[in-house]
């Protein structure tokens, strides 16, 4: 089982990581664009409406993405889900080398 687990650990720690950061990061620069777009065509009111729905999409991916985040670190509490051990998000989303102490 702790083959299992180390591999778990991994494939969160290169795989998933990297994903969720992708997007949190894809987002944020939607939230970015619509706020940019909004201000700079404050005058036309078809372009503020785009940006204010950039920034609607935008702050909801953001939402999404620590909504999972949430729970996911629920799911590793209640359910005792850790497989390098640790016991918090953050320390199993950690490659098991780097793990915290």
């Amino acid at each position: 089982m702790s083959v299992l687990y180390a591999f778990v650990g991994r494939v969160a720690a290169q795989i998933i990581n990297p994903i969720i950061l992708l997007l949190a990061a894809a987002a944020f620069v939607l939230f970015i664009w619509g706020v940019f777009e909004f201000v700079r065509q404050a005058g036309d009111v078809s372009k503020r409406k785009k940006g204010r729905e950039a920034i609607l999409w935008g702050l909801v991916g953001l939402l999404i993405i620590f909504g999972a985040y949430g729970i996911i670190d629920m799911a590793i509490g209640s359910f005792n889900l850790s497989p390098n051990g640790q016991s918090t998000i953050e320390n199993v989303l950690l490659p098991i080398h780097q793990s915290k102490p």
